[in-house]
């Protein structure tokens, strides 16, 4: 089976259409307003469902809501986290004695985030990140939690573990269940 190429006619032998068009997408780029940011004095606004750099967060009473079950790091595709957990003094499971993320390796593809039970590592909307040596760019349990900040928990689990009496949620407080097609059991 043989196939026959096309002539191409005298104008796509000269690109003339080719040239012409291109020329008229400069010229009409040419004529719009430019839109330039002084960076970093203006900023570009983000929007809402932008990942950043990744943040451990504290609960509303300053504890850390993290029960180092090592989920994020065993999820982590580069593996970039690190975490050493401890016995905790609050009967709540364990907590993160140290907690390392190499910036060097994150991706901010927000696995993290998305498997920790406890809602504890949240993608912020931080995106500068600067360092001069490697060491810098490993970030300890410190300085995540300065870039999480704090997060309202409305669970209050350490008060739970206690047995802290009136913190149970009694039966008119729990929600009512949702059946998959939408209706109320």
């Amino acid at each position: 089976m043989k196939i026959r190429k096309r002539k191409l006619t005298l104008a796509e032998k000269l690109y003339l259409p080719a040239i012409i068009r291109g020329l008229m997408l400069t010229f009409r780029h040419l004529f719009r307003r430019a839109v330039t940011l002084q960076y970093p004095e203006q900023k570009h606004p983000l929007p809402d469902y932008y990942r950043g750099l990744p943040g451990l967060v504290k609960d509303q009473d300053d504890r850390i809501k993290c029960v180092g079950c090592f989920l994020c790091e065993w999820i982590c595709p580069p593996k970039a986290i690190t975490i050493k957990s401890q016995e905790i003094s609050t009967n709540v499971e364990k907590g993160p004695k140290e907690f390392e993320i190499d910036f060097l390796r994150c991706i901010m593809c927000g696995y993290c985030e998305e498997v920790c039970p406890e809602e504890a590592i949240f993608m912020t909307h931080h995106y500068e990140l600067v360092g001069t040596s490697r060491a810098e760019m490993v970030y300890d349990k410190e300085q995540l939690l300065q870039l999480g900040g704090v997060r309202r928990d409305d669970i209050k689990k350490w008060d739970r573990a206690a047995g802290k009496p009136g913190q149970q949620m009694s039966a008119a407080q729990l929600p009512e269940p949702v059946l998959p097609n939408g209706a109320s059991a």
